[in-house]
């Protein structure tokens, strides 16, 4: 059995096409491993059919985050090997990235109106202290 399972972020918009009569979205998936000076960056060409790549294509976006699990593959091109997967399914994870979201985010917090927290009940004045005698029986 053949599964692969990674995340990453999507390095364009996804392509929409059709092949053999059926749907298909493509999009590349930039895939980190390693870190500092031992940092990798593979590229995965991703292949999602039929009606979930058509559900899909308006989320799947640059810089979104996915993980996506699949069948692995390669390609060949040009003498160049490429990583291939046939897309089983894919999650979005992450939030909306920030520097699209941001304008749309402070127009509807300027357009809400800001609620004022409850104002605090009055409290009672404090009781007085009252002091006992030591030579109480109990």
């Amino acid at each position: 059995m053949n599964c692969f399972v990674f995340s990453g972020n999507l390095g364009n918009d996804c392509r929409t096409g059709n092949a053999g009569g059926q749907s298909v979205v493509n999009f590349s998936v930039a895939c980190k491993s390693g870190y500092g000076q031992n940092e990798q960056t593979n590229w995965i060409d991703c292949a999602l059919w039929g009606k979930r790549g058509e559900s899909l294509q308006q989320y799947l976006v640059k810089g979104q985050q996915v993980v996506v699990s699949g069948e692995l593959g390669t390609r060949e091109h040009n003498g160049k090997t490429y990583i291939t997967c046939k897309v089983n399914e894919v999650s979005l994870v992450g939030g909306k990235r920030d520097a699209q979201q941001a304008p749309a985010t402070q127009q509807r917090q300027q357009a809400a109106p800001k609620q004022q927290a409850p104002a605090q009940p009055k409290r009672a004045p404090m009781e007085p202290t009252i002091e006992f005698d030591d030579d109480i029986p109990f």
